[in-house]
């Protein structure tokens, strides 16, 4: 029975695209409409999806406060452009941030194991709970790569909706690790199935350990949020 719930949510949004048609059409789509989005409107909406982040064993309070404080700043150097979406940091600074930012950007913190998403359902569900007490307003957290090549597809949509629930009005942003899932077939999968276990937003990757954002990943991920706008 749970098999048959995948299989049709994967069937409810087919995807028949090889990996080289896929560089093919995105190659095709940059020669066709670079011109045209390469101007300074574009950029700066683009600034204002930027997730600020600060992910590294190094840092610390000072650090987390200085790079809030540039944040602050930045509103007012540069009131003719809007502000970055939000910081990012690990779930023991968002304190830090919380305390120290004026701006108008969300709190971020990842959870759930980040970066690998190897520990207990528990202890992310924990981590989560506790990054948002202390002030975060969104959680980014990482696929669970060993269940989904095992195809436990189950348990990983299980986890997936257990952190959102524990989310409630924050934004889950679920990070798919694109460069690890290396074809068009799988990135399309994982995507559907983290929205179908109610991710809030589909993200590429952390840049920690696989290779990060391509324009490929970008496309698959977009054709499976619009079969899933489309039907939803």
């Amino acid at each position: 029975m749970e098999t048959n719930k995948y299989k049709q949510a994967f069937d409810s949004h087919p995807f028949n695209q090889t990996d080289a048609e896929v560089t093919q059409e995105v190659n095709q789509m940059i020669t066709d409409n670079f011109d045209a989005n390469n101007n300074p409107a574009v950029y700066k909406t683009l600034y204002s999806c930027i997730d600020l982040t600060t992910l590294s064993s190094t840092d610390t309070k000072e650090k987390v406060w200085k790079f809030t404080e540039a944040v602050n700043q930045f509103e007012d150097d540069h009131p003719e452009l809007d502000n970055v979406a939000a910081i990012c940091v690990y779930p023991n600074m968002v304190q830090v941030v919380k305390d120290t930012l004026t701006a108008h950007v969300s709190v971020a913190s990842v959870a759930g194991g980040f970066p690998s998403s190897q520990t207990f359902t528990e202890i992310k569900v924990a981590e989560t709970a506790l990054a948002l007490s202390d002030g975060a307003n969104e959680i980014d957290i990482v696929n669970n790569l060993g269940m989904f090549f095992e195809e436990d597809y189950p348990t990983m949509c299980e986890e997936i909706s257990e952190i959102k629930e524990t989310c409630r009005d924050a934004k889950l942003k679920v990070i798919l690790e694109t460069g690890a899932l290396k074809t068009a077939n799988n990135i399309h999968k994982a995507s559907v199935l983290a929205m179908y276990s109610d991710a809030d937003f589909l993200k590429t990757s952390t840049g920690k350990e696989y290779p990060g954002a391509s324009f490929e990943a970008a496309y698959v991920m977009a054709k499976a949020i619009k079969s899933y706008y489309g039907k939803t």
